[in-house]
């Protein structure tokens, strides 16, 4: 497919809000190209490979990580870019970082650590990973953190809270936070990874709910959006079973979506006809979009999967225990600072640094670091 001419609302990185601290532009790379660089080569980026997604790294090599989710998002999202016309670099920087602030053990890292630190001002993963390239990266002479352009770190804060934004709008006037408080939107490249972020894990916790056993092909064909692209495959191909049945599904839903995402953007561009990206920024709704649809479609895929696979009570068994992982790490790291790093245990605003201590750790780390300081096995 030939690239779309680029869009005059779409980021431009010669035009960018720049970066916390000026530095000089690199001579053969953009400034999104340089962000997404900078991500790739930091340590949180690597340690995506061992953290959740949503079955324990242990359970089986062919399941999702973090890492390949994240590459799965900017696969979905570059092609996307590429045919609306939008900036793919940043769109692969934003879909590369999205995750760098994810706990071990998925969202029940996140809720426990959002317990722990409440009275602390609780936890995010999103904030999170802006606090990852902001502050938590320690790589280079001049500054903590990447010190990435205005427009990746935007993508990164997803979500935020009014208190959080508060905080952030403090210190960063008419900053990243600004739309949490009054209202409006991010760049599109944005709002695109937002929606390759939903389209990517819906599909793949299919593929890995159904090869792990924990769902079965028949029950998902209850559910409109698998349904339809089994039957077309079996249309097509009768005598298709197993394996290469789910991975033609799944490929034929994840094209569907893609085009409908393209087709209801278009129209939607079309109709705001936003002359620039702060146009965009001043919408009131999302531009990026998928049809009405195509939106109620994936919804109850989402509400299936919450159902029958993030409750099933296997991933609940293990959710119990990584919650008692956490849990317990934390309370030794508060009582006991001088079991941290010495970087961490010399900070003063001790529970934080616990939190980004344990929120940095791979899953197998987390497990190993509790059967240390407790004895006790766990997994």
């Amino acid at each position: 497919m030939t690239p779309a001419a680029r869009l005059a609302c779409a980021a431009d990185p010669a035009r960018s809000r720049g970066r916390r601290l000026p530095e000089p532009a690199a001579p053969t790379r953009s400034e999104f190209q340089r962000d997404r660089d900078r991500i790739i080569h930091s340590t949180a980026f690597r340690r995506l490979v061992y953290k959740t997604q949503v079955f324990l790294n242990h359970e089986g090599d062919l399941f999702r990580t973090r890492l390949t989710h994240s590459l799965e998002v900017a696969q979905l999202g570059r092609s996307i870019a590429r045919s609306l016309g939008l900036d793919e670099d940043l769109v692969e920087a934003v879909a590369l970082a999205h995750d760098l602030g994810h706990t071990p053990f998925g969202h029940a890292g996140q809720d426990v650590l959002d317990a722990c630190m409440q009275g602390h001002g609780g936890f995010e993963h999103n904030l999170q990973s802006l606090r990852v390239v902001d502050h938590l990266e320690q790589r280079y002479a001049r500054f903590d953190g990447l010190n990435l352009c205005f427009e990746t770190r935007e993508g990164i804060l997803k979500h935020c809270s009014r208190r959080n934004a508060e905080l952030i709008e403090a210190v960063e006037p008419g900053g990243i936070a600004t739309r949490f408080l009054h209202g409006g939107q991010p760049s599109l490249e944005a709002q695109l990874c937002n929606l390759a972020d939903e389209v990517a894990y819906n599909a793949h916790d299919v593929d890995d709910g159904v090869r792990s056993g924990l769902i079965e092909l028949d029950q998902l064909l209850a559910v409109d959006l698998v349904h339809e692209h089994w039957r077309a495959a079996l249309d097509e191909y009768p005598q298709l079973t197993g394996k290469r049945l789910l991975a033609e599904t799944i490929r034929r839903m994840l094209s569907a979506q893609v085009y409908d995402i393209i087709d209801a953007t278009r129209a939607a561009l079309a109709d705001a006809a936003p002359p620039d990206a702060g146009a965009v920024r001043r919408a009131e709704k999302p531009l990026l979009r998928f049809s009405p649809d195509m939106r109620a479609r994936s919804t109850a895929l989402k509400r299936f999967l919450f159902a029958n696979l993030y409750r099933h009570p296997q991933v609940q068994v293990t959710r119990g225990r990584a919650e008692e992982v956490l849990r317990e790490l934390f309370g030794i790291y508060a009582n006991d600072p001088a079991q941290l790093p010495a970087d961490f245990a010399e900070r003063p605003d001790r529970e934080r640094a616990c939190a980004d201590y344990i929120a940095g750790m791979t899953d197998r780390f987390a497990i190993r670091e509790h059967q240390r300081l407790t004895g006790k096995q766990l997994f």
